[in-house]
């Protein structure tokens, strides 16, 4: 059963408490790749596509897209490739919370809502 405390906590809690970085500017592809490897995934070109598109979506709309925006843009961004189907085999943790983590950005508003589909 879905414990509604610990999941607004999850959602108030910064950046750090969720395991991603705080800021855009110490990040780095070769920290992602590393984290990932840590995490037992080894990140393709594919994988590093989406990760810039989320650091692309973040600076230029901050905080401010929801994870429904935010997945309804990536699945149109990556539609040639297989879109959301896509999107889950490269992120099988979800697209939206795995590839944010390694991109280094705060989680988007939304994201462990159980009704939007992460893996969590």
């Amino acid at each position: 059963m879905l414990d509604i405390n610990k999941l607004v906590s999850q959602e108030d809690a910064g950046p750090a408490a969720r395991g991603h970085l705080m800021e855009l500017e110490p990040w780095t592809e070769a920290s992602a790749i590393e984290m990932a490897r840590k995490d037992g995934l080894e990140l393709t070109d594919d994988h590093l596509a989406i990760i810039r598109y989320l650091r692309d979506c973040y600076a230029d709309h901050g905080g401010t897209i929801n994870a429904r925006q935010l997945m309804r843009s990536l699945e149109e961004e990556f539609a040639g490739l297989g879109g959301h189907k896509f999107l889950y085999n490269l992120f099988p943790k979800g697209p939206i919370a795995q590839a944010s983590r390694y991109a280094g950005l705060p989680m988007p508003p939304g994201t462990l809502d159980p009704s939007f589909g992460t893996t969590h």
